[in-house]
């Protein structure tokens, strides 16, 4: 299977397949990669702009963990609301407008179903969205700007600079979350099982690697430019975890989103790195991809 695979994907370099993807799909490509077995990066457009979607949605409700570090009883923390506070696509959080949510229940919705009005309850305990745009920048995340409510942020794009950050960035940030002190461990161990369990990831990063690696990601999804990312940590089987960053925008304003393109690129990047880690290899040779 490697050898159909290698055939396949090193007929051009992985830039030209990148360029090719982006130009049979009228869009901007992101990528930021590192895997951390052998420290080889992976990075086209790393460090430009694009409209982050709910991939944000991990920033703010790591500030919600970062704050109950010096908070204990806040995850524990009930938190009501209205029928009028329902936001577009309130999967969990539609149900349960009689009896509220606690905190921590609040971030799992908004991880794992991107609950939209989950994580502006979420802002709301936090203080305003500069409380999670601050918290960015303490992890060193300079080009995080989160200006938008949900789902509002979902129509920023284009030429504007609105709810957008880098590949780069925000691979540097889910370094930090998931596979380094980022968090306290408690902290740590919930962000990491709710993006373990995510929902909405199936079509994406998860669907261009084997079905037995691990994958903790956060997908986001434009209403305008056709916007679809994923970003998260891969383990493939017993390697060393990878950090994934990809993010595609298209040139349209009314494009839809794509999911095949991130499979496609997480396909070509994975081959990559590949051809670097025997250990990659060997996982990838043993298994199919979904």
């Amino acid at each position: 299977m490697l050898l159909l695979v290698s055939q396949h994907l090193f007929a051009k370099t992985l830039p030209q397949q990148l360029q090719q993807i982006e130009q049979r799909n009228s869009g901007r490509i992101g990528i930021s990669v590192l895997n951390t077995g052998n420290q080889h990066q992976i990075n086209y457009r790393a460090n430009q702009r694009f409209p982050m979607g709910c991939t944000s949605k991990v920033i703010g409700v790591s500030a919600v963990l970062n704050k109950s570090m010096t908070d204990p009883m806040l995850l524990g923390k009930k938190i009501t609301y209205q029928t009028i506070d329902l936001a577009s696509w309130s999967p969990v959080t539609g149900k349960h407008v009689k009896d509220g949510m606690t905190v921590e229940a609040l971030c799992s919705a908004a991880i794992r179903y991107s609950d939209n009005t989950a994580m502006n309850l979420l802002v709301k305990e936090l203080g305003g969205l500069e409380a999670i745009n601050a918290y960015a920048k303490q992890l060193g995340d300079h080009q995080f700007r989160q200006d938008n409510i949900w789902p509002d942020e979902a129509f920023s794009g284009g030429d504007d600079p609105y709810d957008s950050s880098s590949p780069a960035a925000m691979t540097n940030n889910l370094r930090q979350l998931l596979l380094e002190r980022g968090l306290g461990e408690k902290q740590h161990k919930l962000l990491q099982s709710w993006m373990l369990s995510n929902t909405t990831g199936d079509k994406r990063i998860r669907a261009g690697v084997p079905a037995s690696w691990k994958v903790a990601d956060k997908t986001g999804t434009g209403a305008r430019y056709g916007t679809t990312n994923d970003i998260g940590v891969i383990w493939p089987g017993a390697c060393s975890p990878i950090v994934m960053s990809v993010y595609f925008t298209q040139n349209h304003k009314h494009a839809t989103p794509n999911d095949r393109v991130i499979v496609d690129v997480t396909k070509s990047v994975i081959a990559a790195l590949a051809e670097k880690d025997p250990c990659v290899r060997d996982a990838l040779a043993s298994n199919k991809i979904g």
